[in-house]
């Protein structure tokens, strides 16, 4: 696939022909069970999710709040590794799920595991795109070049405390779409998102053309509701996994299932009520 063939631009562009916000859940492999994400992959895509985040566990995972970091100890503890994460995405392709998959992993693992390695077996299996929160553009020549080579989307982080010369760096190297964190702080379930929402937005969109994804705290349709008008999809974590982590174990998959259905409500003109 080649980069003007990118299923994470081909996704993105279809939305907006349709005007319709798209939801990105992002799931850590190996959690809660090793195998888990076999089946809650598909589930995610039947609820509606144009797109998965995949994280691959860290022992140090410092941009996330407690529960992705207890879900990456339970994974880490389940035996799961980068070879493993990208095992899991094939297995996932083979299976007929064909919506963007993007790893979401920190520096070191990739970096011991090999580059250039892990940037050709991303192709080999199907991974789209990959989000790696440690990594400052200044320091990503190597990654961005072998992904830009690769025909992947190498895509960034940015937040309300980015300088605008960093917003501006990062719009020249991104693709795919730029990675908006709603507020100062860690991954983790808010009950709503800050207020000066549009303003840190307007700065973002002022420097790019790319999609915009916005993440950390999503966890309600009224979070989905609210982001409508500023950015193209959110993505939710931490509220996923705690719906997942609450379900019974053989209901696990219906539950999140139903979770982005729910929040899949809030891209109406009306918020739905509840789950």
């Amino acid at each position: 696939m080649t980069r003007n063939e990118s299923r994470i631009a081909e996704t993105f562009a279809a939305l907006r022909a349709r005007g319709e916000l798209g939801i990105i859940p992002y799931l850590t492999i190996g959690y809660p069970e090793r195998e888990s994400v076999l089946e809650l992959v598909p589930a995610l895509v039947r609820g509606g999710a144009c797109a998965i985040e995949l994280g691959i566990p860290f022992s140090d995972p410092l941009a996330d709040g407690v529960t992705i970091q207890r879900a990456s100890h339970v994974a880490l503890h389940n035996g799961v590794t980068v070879r493993y994460c990208l095992d899991t995405a094939a297995r996932l392709r083979e299976a007929g799920v064909d919506v963007p998959f993007v790893f979401m992993g920190y520096f070191n693992p990739l970096l011991q595991y090999g580059l250039e390695r892990f940037v050709r077996a991303c192709v080999e299996v199907g991974v789209d795109g990959v989000i790696v929160p440690d990594l400052p553009p200044i320091e990503s020549d190597e990654l961005h070049a072998l992904c830009r080579a690769a025909g992947r989307d190498l895509i960034f982080m940015v937040a309300p405390t980015s300088t605008e010369r960093h917003l501006r760096e990062v719009a020249v190297r991104a693709s795919g779409f730029l990675y908006c964190v709603s507020l100062t702080g860690v991954t983790g379930a808010r009950d709503r998102l800050p207020e000066d929402l549009p303003e840190f937005l307007g700065r973002v969109r002022a420097v790019t053309d790319l999609p915009l994804a916005l993440g950390f705290g999503i966890s309600r349709p009224e979070h989905v509701a609210q982001a409508r008008e500023l950015v193209d999809a959110v993505v939710v974590g931490s509220a996923l996994l705690d719906r997942i982590a609450t379900a019974d174990p053989g209901e696990r998959a219906a539950a999140a299932e139903a979770f982005i259905a729910w929040l899949r409500t809030g891209t109406a003109a009306t918020v739905g009520e509840g789950s």
